[in-house]
């Protein structure tokens, strides 16, 4: 969600060379976008990424991350101007610490605070039009691949049932006459595992645990659809501009939610959602009352758009 800033930054600064500093598990995700001449992957502790950093002499650290450590990184690299927003207690580490925005002052996906950050700090110019979420396109042919992920990091409150993945995913392989592909981390394997086993009849691959960030990416590109949780997966298959149906429950499509044509949200509104919690304390009945038919009418009216 911050790569329309990031793009916004190499627009401001063409010839410049930006370097983007990324935990190891996301840093492939930055791997082959333009807008980074190098990716430095965050694997040490805090003061020897700070002197790898000292001894390359950056003029100007973006913080998008709002954690103190970030700030502490860059104030100890002796980075002369650091930019990012006035929390978590780091305002004094900053050159240049931006208010951070009260409820209603941009819209509500998540990628505006990103892009308000550079606004605020004088960097761009209002991008409240700003484009889609996209990732730069892969020379890859969609094949007759349904995609699944039904995992999600932040807790079962996310997590669509199982069962119902199956049954959706099934239909529409035959439908469209695919095979069925299911993504997840190592954790998610057994619930991959299970779907696979309820999908009896399918040629299906379980892909759970067995890929690294880029080649999920490189066999998502490779899908005609995906369905998925409120999830990486999510973010990163809407956007490829792979045809995408998330299933929202907990959380909040409109802040977090996917961007562009070629993705639906299927949620019903139930009066306690979105909670925001990561285990439903009641019968999680924002998941239970989304059927797998509806799921199906959805995907195969984006296929048919």
């Amino acid at each position: 969600m911050c790569l329309p800033a990031l793009r916004a930054i190499r627009g401001r600064f063409p010839r410049a060379h930006i370097a983007i500093l990324a935990k190891p598990a996301v840093a492939d995700l930055y791997a082959r976008e333009s807008c980074a001449d190098e990716v430095i992957r965050y694997s040490a502790t805090p003061w020897q990424t700070a002197r790898d950093l000292r001894s390359r002499n950056f003029d100007c650290a973006v913080l998008l991350q709002n954690a103190f450590e970030a700030a502490w990184i860059a104030w100890l690299a002796r980075i002369p101007n650091r930019i990012g927003y006035r929390r978590d207690g780091r305002g004094l580490l900053l050159t240049d610490a931006v208010r951070v925005p009260k409820r209603g002052e941009i819209p509500r996906h998540e990628r505006f605070y990103y892009l308000e950050l550079l606004h605020r700090a004088g960097l761009v110019e209002n991008l409240y039009e700003s484009p889609m979420i996209r990732l730069e396109k892969l020379a890859v042919t969609p094949a007759r691949v349904i995609g699944v992920s039904p995992g999600a990091a932040y807790g079962n409150a996310k997590r669509w049932l199982p069962e119902r993945f199956a049954a959706a995913a099934g239909k529409l392989a035959h439908a469209r006459g695919a095979s069925i592909a299911l993504f997840g981390s190592a954790a998610e394997r057994e619930v991959c595992e299970q779907i696979s086993q309820l999908l009896n009849g399918h040629t299906i691959v379980n892909h759970a645990g067995q890929t690294t960030l880029a080649q999920f990416i490189g066999l998502a590109a490779a899908c005609e659809l995906f369905l998925t949780n409120d999830s990486g997966a999510m973010h990163v298959t809407s956007a490829l501009g792979i045809p995408t149906v998330a299933i929202f429950g907990a959380t909040d499509d409109i802040a977090t939610g996917p961007t562009g044509p070629n993705a639906r949200v299927v949620r019903e509104p139930v009066e306690c959602s979105p909670c925001l919690l990561r285990e439903c304390p009641i019968d999680h009945r924002c998941m239970m009352r989304v059927g797998a038919d509806r799921v199906v009418r959805e995907a195969l009216a984006l296929l048919i758009d």
